[in-house]
């Protein structure tokens, strides 16, 4: 997964607004928001993906960014590598099986600084009815905007790596070469598009 963050969300925290601060939520644009994922295919080529299908919720907060929250899901029916034919294998019970589990799910538990304009947030990632701690490389949130439709936005990227097999994912063949056919690391990438929410709360 090119992968989704702040996809899978519930807040954020800056510095530089005047007293008395507040703590702003932001929801994603779904229209210009996804997470993508890469994994290796026969050992020798990448599979690129993308799951179009984000719904993300932050809790920015610009006084103190580490005190932000993020809450994201990704509908795992929305998964799209352009084969309909690994689509729907991917939709089934061999990987996310996606009629049972609709969602894959991230719920933040810490927000860091990392560098000048950087973040880390860890949190903690299902797949499935499985859930594991993960943490995710951010880029942003970038300031915020107002497009030429008045409406106020953010943006920002996150990335992270996963073993699939740590989530349950284990479905694979082996090849007469002794390889497999589906690598065990998934590199995911998210972009997200955020719009302000109405609710808008003292900072923490």
């Amino acid at each position: 997964m090119k992968i989704v963050t702040n996809a899978l969300i519930a807040g954020f925290t800056l510095a530089g607004l005047s007293t008395p601060a507040l703590s702003e939520v932001w929801v994603t644009d779904q229209s210009h928001s996804a997470a993508h994922f890469k994994v290796k295919h026969m050992m020798v080529a990448t599979v690129n993906g993308d799951i179009t299908g984000v719904d993300a919720k932050l809790d920015i907060n610009d006084k103190d960014i580490t005190k932000s929250t993020v809450e994201a899901t990704l509908d795992t029916k929305t998964i799209n590598t352009n084969n309909a034919k690994r689509d729907e294998h991917l939709r089934s019970p061999d990987f996310f099986d996606a009629t049972k589990f609709p969602a894959i799910k991230f719920v933040s538990t810490k927000v860091s600084k990392a560098g000048k304009d950087g973040l880390k947030v860890a949190g903690n990632l299902t797949i499935r009815d499985v859930t594991k701690p993960v943490t995710l490389e951010v880029e942003g949130p970038t300031k915020a905007f107002k497009d030429p439709w008045g409406n106020m936005k953010r943006g920002l990227s996150a990335s992270t790596r996963i073993n699939r097999k740590d989530f349950g994912l284990t479905w694979n063949k082996v090849l007469e070469t002794g390889g497999v056919v589906v690598g065990e690391e998934v590199k995911i990438e998210i972009e997200l598009e955020l719009q302000q929410a109405a609710e808008k709360k003292p900072a923490h």
